[in-house]
């Protein structure tokens, strides 16, 4: 069903994969927009080693929940910063694809977690996040993309 590499030689194993989504802080989400077209977007992510599910938070209302809603389909993509490559001005980079279902987290606790979890990847200011959820939690859904399939690749970006 999922397509594999044409290059097989340049794939990540699935640890790499699992190690760019844990350490990386953003990427972009794409889902079915409105009339066919393609929706993408940047987002903050928070992978869970433990589950191996992606999370990220948004709002209440919009093209996201919406477009979520008519079709949980949906791909991630995340890239790494990139290193230098030997003698060359070019970088390679690591990116990964994940396709799954993405669907909001019912479990008020679990959203709570996995939300503050996301906040550790940026700040471990205790004041900080506390007041973004006393401020914002009661107006702010947690997502959940449950995989179907995860491919990297390692790319000479000349």
């Amino acid at each position: 069903m999922f397509r594999e590499l044409i290059r097989s030689h340049l794939a990540l194993s699935q640890e790499e994969c699992a190690e760019i989504l844990k350490n990386e802080r953003r990427g972009v989400l794409a889902v079915h927009g409105d009339d066919g077209y393609p929706y993408a977007m940047p987002m903050n992510h928070y992978y869970n080693e433990e589950d191996g599910h992606i999370y990220f938070h948004g709002g209440m209302e919009g093209h996201k929940i919406d477009s979520i809603k008519a079709n949980a389909k949906v791909s991630y993509c995340v890239f790494d910063q990139g290193t230098p490559a030997p003698n060359s001005w070019a970088l390679v980079v690591k990116s990964v694809i994940v396709f799954g279902h993405a669907k909001i987290v019912e479990d008020q606790e679990k959203a709570m977690a996995m939300t503050r979890k996301l906040c550790y990847k940026f700040t471990d200011d205790e004041e900080y996040i506390n007041g973004e959820f006393e401020r914002s939690a009661f107006r702010t859904l947690c997502f959940e993309i449950v995989p179907d399939h995860i491919s990297g690749k390692r790319v000479l970006e000349s």
